[in-house]
């Protein structure tokens, strides 16, 4: 994932909103989920994060590439 993140924002809040938010939309949208995390909780407890400097425009690329490479699972038996 790559955002820009406004300096007035610490970065751990907005990690730690975006871990809150998409764990509460997931978990709207799989309602299966709860079976499978027991514990509650979705998302791991810590969080790497970099600057980008000139090689933006690579990571970009390698970001958009990941699509490509994601088979998924099947988690249907779950619903």
């Amino acid at each position: 994932m790559l955002i820009e993140i406004p300096p007035k924002y610490q970065i751990s809040f907005a990690v730690q909103t975006m871990k809150t938010m998409t764990s509460v939309y997931l978990r709207k949208k799989f309602r299966y989920i709860d079976k499978i995390y027991q514990d509650g909780n979705l998302w791991g407890a810590g969080y790497f994060v970099s600057t980008v400097g000139l090689n933006e425009q690579q990571i970009k690329k390698y970001i958009e590439k990941q699509g490509s490479f994601d088979i998924g699972e099947d988690a249907s038996e779950f619903s």
